[in-house]
């Protein structure tokens, strides 16, 4: 159906993809892996029409083909679901799944047609979304969702999935995968990105591995390890997916929080976090976790409830005032509410803190803010030609990392990370890992919001458990399973298995 013969693109002085080559059959799921800044992206952009490539041919259907736009590789039959969410905002659900493609009266849209189709759409991957509801007003993971429908809506032969997990529930994907079966079964060819190599297992046939922009093997998926997928990504062994806890949490409570209540979202909720300590907010989608979030970082208001810092009862209605407290929130949606994508790494990452790059009359010093910048690009590997680079065009990975240096430069005291690995190679989550556990050790209070239950169990000391807006229990870590965390996700309060 595909093949690609010496794909390659640059970025002004910066290669991109250097002689790529694979091919794609009809009714194959093939895996494209490799770290962030790999070439990935720019390889399924070349592929859908977004770019054109500087050198090399692609063959689709046996003809040699050059896609000068979305439009044209669409009508051909290939559509992409992008990691990045291309929907707009103030628009409904039927209409982003249509856009541009909306069913016709005459001269009028069919809008209970149009209505009819999206729910079609949605009845297929199994979510309870209104296809009348505004895209502003859903989760991040509904979101996903309507991206996932939007692509399916175009019959496609060829279908790009780009991190389509990323934001989903395990039973989300797990919907998602029986639609890929459907798929393939159908004839169509899927190109699959994730960085999430565990959940490949059962829908991929092949793999090729990317690194640093080039082609380093193919291989069929039955015949390979995936610490062998691992070990070709980053060019070295990767023994351990978390690193050896160098922490030790003390008593003393860093924040305390009580019968907090937001009505619609949470309520009373209740909970302390140690200097020093790891807590993990673990639940179901909708579970009230990223809300309670927002709400101590003074992004959404709150009904009731107190929150105490070291003792001391603050008040906080505005994200100034959290940051002004050392309580900081690093947003599972980066590009809506933690980069200022237009702006350079630079400026990015000492946005919280310009104070500290400015003369006394208030102008930057350029310099410093780029020292500055260089050593968060160094620490946290991100992968750019200069600290002077737009946000915008780096991967999504390197994006995340950028508002990871901007919260690590702020020196907070209380960090709360939602889903800070969530679109992250498996090399970059280790690095992320350390620095939260050398956070911790520094006697910082973290709270990590995941929804990968692997890494809530090798990254914290307690978890605790969210169930439709409260907190069904927080238990200790090392004395817990996934399926003890899953039963109180689920609501159910009486005794679970643990381990000892």
């Amino acid at each position: 159906m595909l093949r690609l013969d010496g794909i390659c693109k640059r970025f002004f002085n910066v290669v991109a993809l250097a002689g790529v080559s694979l091919s794609l059959e009809r009714g194959e799921v093939h895996a494209v892996c490799g770290e962030n800044g790999a070439g990935k992206s720019t390889l399924m952009k070349i592929i859908s029409g977004q770019f054109a490539p500087d050198e090399g041919t692609l063959y689709y259907k046996g003809q040699a083909r050059h896609f000068a736009s979305t439009q044209e590789a669409q009508a051909a039959g290939i559509a992409m679901i992008h990691q990045e969410l291309n929907l707009v905002p103030h628009l409904s659900v039927a209409e982003n799944i249509y856009l541009a493609r909306e069913p016709r009266r005459g001269w009028f849209i069919d809008r209970e047609r149009l209505r009819a189709d999206a729910a079609r759409c949605l009845q297929r991957l199994g979510v309870d979304i209104s296809p009348q509801a505004i895209v502003r007003t859903l989760s991040v993971a509904q979101r996903q969702m309507v991206e996932i429908a939007k692509a399916l809506s175009l019959d496609a032969e060829l279908l790009i999935m780009d991190e389509p997990t990323s934001s989903l529930t395990e039973s989300e994907t797990r919907q998602l995968f029986k639609v890929i079966h459907e798929l393939r079964h159908g004839g169509v060819g899927i190109l699959y990105i994730s960085h999430r190599l565990d959940e490949m297992h059962g829908i991929v046939d092949r793999v090729t591995v990317l690194r640093d922009g080039r082609y380093i093997a193919t291989h069929d998926f039955a015949d390979t390890t995936i610490d062998a997928i691992v070990e070709r990504m980053v060019g070295r062994p990767l023994d351990d997916k978390f690193p050896p806890a160098t922490r030790m949490p003390g008593d003393e409570v860093l924040l305390s929080v009580s019968r907090l209540t937001r009505q619609g979202a949470f309520r009373d909720v209740g909970f302390e976090l140690r200097r020093g300590e790891i807590l993990g907010f673990a639940g179901l989608m909708g579970a009230g976790r990223t809300e309670v979030a927002r709400a101590i970082f003074g992004a959404d208001p709150v009904d009731a409830g107190q929150v105490m810092l070291q003792g001391q009862a603050v008040s906080i209605r505005s994200p100034i005032d959290a940051i002004a407290h050392g309580i900081a929130y690093l947003s599972e949606d980066r590009k809506a509410h933690g980069l200022a994508l237009d702006m350079t790494i630079a400026q990015n990452v000492t946005l919280a803190r310009t104070g500290a790059v400015a003369n006394r009359l208030g102008f930057i010093r350029f310099a410093e803010e780029a020292a500055v910048a260089r050593r968060y690009v160094d620490t946290l590997a991100i992968r750019t030609p200069s600290v002077h680079q737009k946000v915008r065009n780096l991967s999504g990975g390197n994006q995340q990392k950028v508002v990871l240096g901007k919260w690590l430069f702020r020196d907070s005291r209380v960090l709360f990370f939602d889903e800070p690995t969530r679109g992250i190679d498996v090399g970059a989550k280790y690095a992320i890992y350390q620095l939260l556990d050398e956070l911790a050790a520094e006697g910082i209070g973290v709270v990590l919001i995941s929804s990968e239950l692997p890494e809530i169990l090798g990254m914290t000391d307690r978890v605790a458990v969210f169930h439709e807006g409260r907190i069904t229990d927080i238990v200790d870590t090392r004395h817990t399973t996934q399926e003890a965390l899953m039963h109180l996700a689920s609501g159910r309060t009486h005794p679970v298995s643990t381990v000892s």
